[in-house]
């Protein structure tokens, strides 16, 4: 007997060859039907005998599209039509979008097959792509994701590719940015202002350029990298001094998988992820010297080819160890425009390899590492953005505008969180107006009603992303507590909203209930009930504010003057410098001194005791490098770090530091020390804590807990105790995860005013 079945499915289903696939299983199981694209997701409406139905469902669930990503399914019964063919519709609009839009992808293997086949139509072209593979959030301006809604409009398929994008059977039907070297954009080599090659040719230019030692802006998916050879000592060098980028390390793209096992040691879970479809930069311990590319680190962040052009460079006779960062001045956004990249990279560029085809936004490469607790995104970018990472309990729209330091945005539309690429450091002009433009892209993308929307945004009155938030056109705005919103961030992830769990947040900097800088709290509760603030580091004073920040030296005036000692830290083994004395007067006269509790400035504090007593250049600088020397000690020893009522008395600890500094011990086994201290701290604390109010969770989020070897020593301490640890891993445990958690607090606000 004939059944029919309407089904909704939502995620990552349109530009990945869903309804494709849908084709041929309807076909392979003699139904009728249909399938299109619609606001919401893919509709379908299939009828057959329920033998060949059941057939159907489970092969469409069981073997999507290798880009797909199904959220849900939603199957009903349905009246039979007696239609007697299967066919692909139109699109259809019916409502606001809310259909997850795919990440940009890297290049497939038959793809790559076709790119250096010579027989193949598009031999050597480096905009091949198909359903499976090649750009999609880097090329989208509006929804549904259809060639007339992306950058692609401007150039019409010729006979070849319009048979390929009709024929429900190709690989290339309704690959939305399908082209060929007849039809679509081509790339040329720019040099002191002229075009002097194109494609082929231009490719080999670049070469030429790179053996040289030069410095090539090359546009890439979601922007221009700047390159160079990362093996020239002299060509790293010159793009340090011409970018302004004194000491922060660069990112390389290595010719293919055994290059990187040469360069870096690669886990198996590093390996994962760098041959992910996300393709991000992984950091992984450096095999190999490379005198430039990462000063005073002990790692790489390598990621692998993933647009055809940069196959085809290597392939061409580029060096096998690239450098590949962001084309921009330090602390700029990366830039995507040509126009743009020729005013912004004048100067550090010597030549650019520029493509035709334009990217409708900015989209920076992500960075990621397997860390102790599974994959740890750093930066969430290109290959993840703009994914849904997970469902919040609100159908009212939201908006989530982040911190200032790494700022992210969150857009929740039909309980979707929707979290964007990442855009940067708010305090910088052109990252503030990419911040700006990136809500409205959002907004204006999914269609949503500015009246309709709750804006969200951190409790920090000056910070430039509250400023804005309290300009946009909402009917409400919601202040968010910054560590609160790092552990919604773990929270929502799991959507884990009534679970009681104890929540720890060590960062650098966030504005506290008290009005006094934040850092290194302890919370318990819940998402639905509250966090409870109910301990925290002992509180220090931060002379110059966020001046202190930048200078460990200036960051340790406001610690060490809590101490009895009478030890001149300007004279051996210590040799701070005179802003060490002008901080400790400023602390005298109560001088521009702000209190803080931040975990993240004790770091910079123990850094400055073991010899990091210079401005840092890049946040995070002075607790790397202490983390770096720390791993290259074994001691397990600790310093104390005692519980005085609802504070964690950091005096014994520093006091500890200090005379092991004057007996001349080992630095690296002091910094392993201090590790291993603050570890057993916070797991002795997240212990009791636990066991004082009948919890079993931990959760762990803020930028401290990057810090790779900290999350290691906790993890051993509390194995095979029975508490479960959650870290963040669909978003940073910095800053880039701030606006998930503002989101999930946002719903939770919303979600107690229904129940009222």
């Amino acid at each position: 007997m004939t059944e029919a079945r309407s089904i909704h499915v939502r995620g990552i289903v349109q530009g990945v060859g869903f309804r494709p696939l849908v084709f041929r299983l309807a076909h392979a199981n003699s139904l009728a039907g249909w399938v299109l694209n619609e606001s919401g997701g893919v509709d379908i409406h299939i009828e057959g005998d329920e033998p060949d139905l059941d057939a159907f469902l489970r092969e469409l669930t069981l073997q999507p599209p290798a880009a797909a990503r199904i959220a849900d399914i939603d199957i009903q019964p349905s009246e039979v039509s007696g239609l007697r063919e299967f066919t692909i519709r139109e699109s259809r609009r019916n409502g606001h979008p809310s259909v997850r839009i795919s990440p940009d992808l890297p290049v497939c293997e038959e793809c790559l097959r076709e790119l250096f086949n010579p027989a193949d139509s598009r031999y050597l072209y480096p905009y091949i792509n198909c359903t499976n593979c090649g750009p999609r959030y880097s090329i989208v301006e509006r929804l549904p994701y259809d060639r007339s809604n992306t950058t692609m409009k401007d150039w019409a398929l010729d006979a070849l590719c319009a048979t390929q994008y009709r024929n429900p059977i190709d690989r290339r039907f309704h690959a939305q940015p399908a082209a060929c070297p007849a039809c679509g954009p081509g790339y040329f080599l720019e040099f002191d202002g002229e075009a002097v090659n194109r494609d082929a040719a231009s490719i080999n230019a670049t070469i030429r350029l790179l053996a040289e030692g030069r410095i090539v802006a090359v546009k890439g998916i979601g922007g221009y990298h700047l390159t160079c050879d990362a093996q020239n000592m002299e060509a790293v060098r010159a793009l340090r001094e011409r970018k302004y980028r004194k000491e922060k390390p660069f990112a390389l793209m290595v010719k293919d998988l055994a290059t990187a096992h040469r360069v870096v040691e690669l886990s198996t879970e590093a390996e994962a992820l760098l041959t992910s479809t996300a393709r991000p930069i992984v950091l992984a311990p450096a095999k190999v010297a490379l005198p430039g590319v990462a000063p005073q680190n002990a790692e790489f962040g390598v990621m692998l080819p993933y647009a055809p052009l940069h196959y085809l460079l290597f392939a061409a006779g580029a060096p096998g160890i690239l450098v590949a960062t962001s084309a921009n001045r330090s602390s700029e956004p990366i830039a995507y425009k040509d126009d743009d990249a020729r005013e912004r990279l004048a100067g550090i560029a010597d030549a650019f390899l520029i493509g035709e085809r334009p990217i409708a936004r900015r989209v920076d490469d992500s960075v990621a590492r397997a860390g102790p607790f599974g994959p740890v995104i750093l930066r969430r970018s290109r290959g993840y953005a703009p994914g849904a990472v997970t469902i919040l309990p609100s159908k009212r729209p939201i908006l989530a505008v982040g911190a200032d330091l790494k700022n992210t945005i969150t857009l929740v539309v039909d309980d979707q969180a929707f979290v964007s690429q990442h855009i940067g450091d708010l305090e910088h002009y052109e990252s503030l107006e990419s911040f700006r433009s990136t809500i409205q892209d959002l907004v204006f993308m999914y269609e949503v009603d500015w009246d309709d929307l709750l804006i969200v945004h951190d409790a920090h009155p000056q910070y430039a992303s509250t400023s804005h938030a309290l300009e946009l056109p909402s009917a409400r705005a919601l202040a968010v507590q910054h560590h609160r919103a790092h552990i919604a961030s773990v929270l929502a992830e799991r959507q884990a909203w009534d679970k009681c769990v104890v929540g720890v947040s060590f960062d650098g900097t966030g504005f506290g209930d008290d009005g006094t800088i934040w850092g290194g709290e302890f919370f318990t509760g819940s998402l639905a009930g509250g966090l409870k603030r109910v301990l925290h580091l002992r509180s220090a004073s931060l002379p110059g504010g966020d001046a202190a920040a930048r200078n460990p030296v200036q960051c340790a005036a406001g610690f060490l003057c809590q101490l009895h000692t009478s030890v001149d830290f300007t004279e051996p083994p210590f040799y701070f410098d005179n802003r060490y004395g002008r901080s400790v007067e400023f602390l005298r006269k109560n001088v521009r001194s702000f209190e803080t509790t931040s975990m993240g400035r004790l770091f910079d504090v123990v850094a400055a005791l073991l010899g990091f007593t210079r401005e840092i250049t890049f946040e995070g600088q002075a607790a790397m490098w202490l983390e770096q020397i720390a791993q290259r000690a074994s001691n397990r020893d600790a310093y104390r770090f005692p519980i005085n009522g609802e504070e964690l008395d950091f005096r014994p600890l520093l006091d500890g530091v200090i005379d092991d500094c004057l007996r001349d011990r080992s630095k690296t086994e002091i910094a392993r020390a201090f590790h291993t201290t603050i570890a057993q701290s916070l797991s002795c604390a997240a212990t009791t804590l636990c066991e004082a109010n009948g919890l079993d969770t931990v959760v762990l989020s803020g930028g401290v807990f990057q810090n790779e070897l900290l999350l290691e020593t906790v993890k051993s301490l509390l194995n095979g105790k029975p508490i479960c640890i959650w870290t963040n891993s669909a978003v940073p445990p910095n800053d880039g995860g701030i606006s998930l958690g503002q989101a999930a607090l946002g719903a939770i606000a919303l979600r107690g005013e229904c129940h009222a």
